[in-house]
């Protein structure tokens, strides 16, 4: 093919932010490949990048606005214009009536920067609350926190080609090679490069990442801050602090190192060995570049944002910050969780980093815009937001790009919260989420591939998403159905953009307020003269960005920017702060009722609540059940074997998983990943379970240490159910649907006998057109299946346990998909 016919675009996932080509094939589908020329990836992709052509089809897509008035209607179809104004006269009807607090928006690190802009605009500059929060408020405020504590802003320093400059990096809370797969292949490559290269893994679990690691500290769940204070007493006690730089660019040192000389029983507390914590704490100390790599395992948790300061403490005390292969490194979770941080997409910030607390930043902001109406304070961040609504107290809110009914923490309450709020709005791309089933008006939004805009990755690199493929139906850009709503609003002026390019130059010039005064470390001077074509063309910058950078063709055209190099920081005095930390238990303790831990988080192919990647067969192969890790011993204890059905509870619910033996995880812990809702598995989200303790500053969740226990959930039988299309198994207590070619693949188990489950699935096909029907009864299973039009519908297979060797059947039959090939298969 053309290099021409080749688009340029960056990927829907993490926060790596790799560059894609992107070419439309005959089918409707994308054709993908790593662009090479893109900084962050040099054409590497992962498993879901690579995928991402699978994923764009009209398959489950909303496709046209629909409205209720009534919570006890269905939803109807309706026209764009009348839907935008229904929104702005219910929302400004709630807002004359009960103030601008009492509505909410509850946005995504999924929006495009230009999308979060003109929603923060509305909601903090013309609305007058600042009731906006994000979908990141669960994967990095705390790291938010801890920047801005440390270096009085939110600046991440690093950028990606330290991994190859580093002569340790320490990885902590991440199980980079499945969340940030591109990253750990470049960090594989350098150690491959660089044997002497050392690679340390903090983690309960003993993860993919370990593979390449040099050690592995298994420490308890929660004992980071312990972990890092011994770090900081042990640089101080070696006589290994760089004194010239704490005097000259840090205060409060000797607060942080007093109270960090506190910590005791750090050996209890870790759960490590002496030797081990004295070869990490030597490694730390004689070696130059370091690198200390972050992610969710630091940042949800109930005292994360005194994890990230333990880190960065220690980072200061050396002067280990600022220069090639050296610094405190926070990786995002999502692919513009850092374009929202920019724009002001949390409750607690204003646009372009600026504050609430500073009175020229409000003053600035308020010109700008051109408003009088501008928040004044911080607003609700996402727990407390979805307890308001329980409460009675916000009345209206807009869900955009996201699905908190299965990814905050006690999903009950969220529900419940949902159905007592007498407005929601959610826009989206997905029709089958479980957020949708309580919303009153849903909105069709462009997903990725028809969306054009920017986001910034973890190294603070922009780039762009661009329009690929038309949108199907009557869906709209974000930005687009923001704006409409606004001007019904009445605020007509403010919003008149005509396409994402203006939004972009308007957010970019916000950026340069206020910075001959009080530099910011956000700015984007060198792209406030871009015009449509120069930001249709637009190339990788990774801000600041003074000048525009040039384009990039090779290694040595990427422009490098590390903040702090001149160790100057973003507080009233330049000075870095220490923050003193003194470690407490997380909140949540086991009990006799509860007595195991359990942890959660991502698997390699699948993303979030698997709107997306649920779309993909290839994904789907990969890892086809929800499941729970538990180690040998846990197992022998509470009688459960591999592959058996769990069923892990607490005082919140109670969900199912299948058994994984595997001595990855620490005794009396458990993990399960977080992918599966309601429209892929009966009963396997265990957000259900996870507690709403939240870390007193960031407000982001505990997700990585809930107090649960379990037991084998006994059944009677099982099946395998093949459908060209997805059926209602409400009836059916344990079901996992899995995308395949052509159709879907069922994984059941019933506590009915084999019999009765037989019935009850015939029973799902009773309606089909039938050409013919073919059972076999077999010794120790029972088949059926339905032809219809001389091609195979539906099929399944039952018996008390089924297997792997009848799953090869059932996929034969859709690979054989003709009549008499399928009735030879039958008699065979």
């Amino acid at each position: 093919m053309s290099n021409e016919k080749w688009i340029k675009t960056t990927c829907a996932y993490c926060g790596v932010g790799c560059g894609i080509d992107a070419i439309p094939t005959s089918d409707g589908k994308l054709e993908i490949r790593g662009d090479k020329t893109h900084p962050s990836n040099f054409g590497r992709l992962c498993t879901k990048g690579a995928a991402l052509g699978e994923t764009v089809g009209t398959e489950g897509r909303l496709l046209y606005p629909m409205i209720r008035h009534d919570k006890k209607q269905t939803r109807k179809r309706t026209h764009w214009t009348d839907v935008t104004q229904h929104i702005a006269d219910k929302f400004q009807k709630n807002i004359d009536e009960n103030g601008p607090d009492s509505v909410a928006f509850y946005v995504s690190g999924q929006l495009l920067t230009e999308d979060y802009y003109v929603a923060n605009k509305l909601m903090k500059g013309f609305i007058g609350s600042a009731n906006i929060d994000s979908n990141s408020r669960l994967c990095m405020a705390s790291s938010v926190v801890g920047h801005k504590r440390a270096f009085g802003s939110d600046t991440v320093p690093i950028c990606y080609e330290d991994i190859e400059h580093a002569e340790a990096v320490i990885i902590t809370g991440s199980n980079l090679a499945w969340c940030h797969p591109v990253l750990f292949q470049r960090l594989r490559a350098a150690k491959q490069s660089n044997p002497d290269l050392i690679v340390i893994v903090i983690d309960p679990r003993r993860t993919e990442t370990c593979d390449i690691a040099d050690h592995h500290l298994a420490i308890k769940s929660g004992s980071d801050v312990a972990l890092f204070n011994g770090l900081l007493t042990h640089i101080s006690e070696n006589t290994q602090l760089n004194h010239e730089y704490i005097e000259q660019h840090t205060t409060g040192f000797d607060a942080a190192l007093t109270l960090a000389k506190k910590e005791h029983s750090i050996v209890d507390i870790t759960g490590l060995k002496e030797h081990e914590l004295t070869e990490f704490y030597d490694i730390f100390t004689k070696n130059k570049k370091i690198l200390t790599i972050y992610s969710q395992g630091v940042n949800q948790s109930s005292q994360g944002s005194d994890k990230v300061n333990s880190i960065i403490n220690c980072h200061l005390a050396m002067g280990k910050i600022g220069y090639q292969g050296c610094g405190p490194f926070s990786i995002t979770g999502q692919p513009n969780a850092m374009g929202g941080r920019e724009v002001g997409g949390l409750a607690n910030t204003l646009a372009a980093h600026m504050e609430f607390n500073n009175p020229k930043h409000h003053q600035l902001i308020s010109d700008f815009w051109k408003t009088d109406t501008l928040a004044t304070k911080e607003g609700l961040k996402a727990i407390d937001l979805f307890d308001a609504m329980a409460e009675g107290k916000i009345k209206a809110v807009w869900i955009m790009a996201t699905n908190p009914v299965v990814s905050l923490p006690n999903s009950k309450k969220i529900m419940t919260a949902l159905e007592k709020c007498p407005l929601v709005v959610v826009s989206d791309c997905m029709d089958n989420t479980d957020t949708m089933a309580f919303a009153d008006v849903v909105l069709p939004a462009q997903g990725w591939s028809e969306k054009s805009g920017t986001v910034t990755n973890s190294e603070r690199r922009i780039s762009r998403q661009r329009r690929i493929l038309p949108s199907p139906g009557e869906a709209k850009p974000d930005w687009w159905i923001i704006s409409q709503v606004a001007q019904n609003m009445g605020f007509e002026t403010a919003f008149t953009y005509r396409h994402e390019g203006e939004i972009f130059k308007e957010y970019a010039q916000m950026t340069t307020l206020g910075q001959d005064k009080q530099p910011r470390d956000l700015h984007l001077l060198g792209l406030t003269t871009l015009d449509d074509k120069g930001y249709s063309e637009l190339t990788p910058q990774q801000w600041p960005v003074l000048e525009q950078q040039p384009n990039i063709q090779e290694k040595a055209d990427i422009q490098h920017i590390r903040l702090f190099s001149d160790a100057q920081f973003f507080t009233p005095d330049k000075r870095a702060r220490f923050v003193p930390i003194s470690y407490s238990s997380p909140q949540n303790a086991t009990s006799m009722s509860y007595p195991l831990l359990l942890n959660t988080g991502r698997i390699r192919d699948h993303w979030h609540t698997m709107s997306r990647t649920g779309l993909s067969e290839t994904l789907a192969s990969h890892t086809a059940e929800p499941f729970v890790q538990i180690h040998p011993k846990t197992a022998i204890e509470y009688q459960l074997e591999n592959n058996h059905i769990a069923e892990i509870y607490n005082v919140n619910s109670a969900i199912q998983a299948r058994v994984c033996v595997t001595e990855e995880i620490s005794e009396n812990s458990l993990f399960i990943p977080i992918h599966w809702n309601s429209a892929t598995a009966q009963n396997s989200k265990p957000c259900l379970l996870i507690n709403d303790v939240v870390d007193p500053d960031s407000g982001q969740p505990e997700f990585k240490h809930t107090p649960v226990n379990i037991k084998q959930w006994h059944y009677n039988s099982e099946a395998l159910f093949i459908t060209p299309h997805k059926v209602e198994m409400d009836n059916i207590e344990y079901w996992v649907c899995e995308k395949t070619n052509g159709g879907y693949l069922y994984r059941i188990a019933s506590k009915q006998n084999t019999m009765a489950l037989i019935i009850q699935l015939s029973s799902l096909l009773d309606n089909i057109n039938k050409e013919s029907k073919l059972t076999s009864e077999l010794t120790h299973e029972y088949r059926h299946a339905i032809i219809s039009n001389t091609k195979l519908h539906s099929a399944f297979v039952v018996s008390e346990k089924t297997t792997n060797a009848q799953k090869t059947w059932l996929f034969n039959l859709y690979q054989h998909n003709e009549k008499d090939n399928i009735k030879t298969m039958f008699s065979s």
